[in-house]
């Protein structure tokens, strides 16, 4: 006997904390599924009111057969906190290459890993902050300890 409201998809997108309205890419992700479109704007919308206008907030959008929905929103993306960190607006276009678009302590590269563990699949905090790490290095943004 199948439950009343199993799931009938899951709906992953990233939307500005703020300012999700039934554009796309929202309309045209939830549109098709039969949802209230402004429904889950209201919602999103007031849940992210503490936050920063247009930081990127992914969200995982579970639709039921019958058409409710609910929704789990994480923590924005590693990539989006380095630069915040940095105070850069984007990563380096010469990667590799000698040139740095920022840098960052490796004090704040262990705190974004242990602000993101929850959303990454790793159990060690020594695994997250390589990551992150990673995630600096090919973004252009270099790492030092200090300060």
């Amino acid at each position: 006997m199948k439950k009343r409201n199993e799931a009938s998809a899951v709906v992953k997108l990233q939307i500005p904390a703020r300012q999700a309205n039934p554009a796309p890419p929202i309309g045209s992700a939830l549109g098709p599924k039969g949802i209230n479109i402004m429904e889950f704007c209201k919602r999103f919308n007031e849940q992210t009111k503490d936050e920063e206008a247009g930081t990127p907030i992914p969200v995982e959008i579970t639709i039921n057969r019958d058409r409710s929905f609910s929704f789990i929103m994480k923590l924005p993306p590693v990539s989006y906190m380095l630069k915040k960190a940095a105070n850069i607006s984007k990563g380096s276009s010469a990667v590799g290459k000698g040139s740095f678009a920022g840098s960052v302590t490796m004090e704040a590269v262990t705190g974004i890993a242990k602000k993101k563990m929850g959303d990454m699949l790793v159990d060690r905090l020594d695994s997250a902050v390589r990551m992150v790490v990673g995630t600096a290095v090919s973004m252009g943004i270099k790492v030092y300890e200090g300060e």
